[in-house]
């Protein structure tokens, strides 16, 4: 499987099931389906687990390159995050995060860390919105490098 040129994914349905396709991002292969409760077979995360991945990474990195920016003693940080769709609420999607943070910190540091995490990037698309242009072309308008996330991880944490 080979990657398009100017786009960061590629999914390609397998021909195994209703849902199950392969991806190829940044040099890895995954494989991404939806639960057999569903009709899937079960063989990987779905979309929206990805999701949720996305803003658990970013939100960790956020908050680890915030904590070395400040120097402060965090020597581990783990962010579980999920989704679920709620009936009746709007927007029905609902992204939930636990962040567990290590280290000698006061409750004060702690709490702005927190704000910290609302800076993440990926949680800035989720709650602002983005855009999604879809064509039938093979040629895509060019996007920004990966490493423009990167920029996007300190822009978010400076201070204002």
């Amino acid at each position: 499987m080979s990657s398009e040129a100017g786009l960061d994914a590629v999914a390609r349905d397998t021909g195994a099931g209703k849902f199950q396709v392969a991806v190829q991002v940044a040099g890895v292969a995954l494989m991404l389906d939806e639960p057999v409760s569903v009709g899937g077979l079960g063989s990987g995360p779905t979309p929206y687990q990805m999701l949720a991945s996305a803003l658990a990474a970013c939100t960790t990195m956020t908050l680890r390159v915030y904590a070395l920016q400040k120097g402060w003693p965090v020597t581990g940080i783990r962010t579980l995050a999920g989704h679920q769709r709620q009936a009746g609420v709007v927007p029905a999607d609902l992204f939930t995060r636990r962040i567990e943070i290590e280290g000698e910190l006061d409750d004060a540091q702690r709490g702005r860390l927190l704000e910290i995490a609302d800076r993440c990037p990926v949680h800035r698309t989720l709650t602002g919105g983005a855009r999604v242009e879809t064509e039938l072309a093979e040629a895509a308008a060019p996007i920004e490098p990966a490493a423009a996330h990167a920029a996007d991880l300190e822009h978010a944490i400076r201070e204002d």
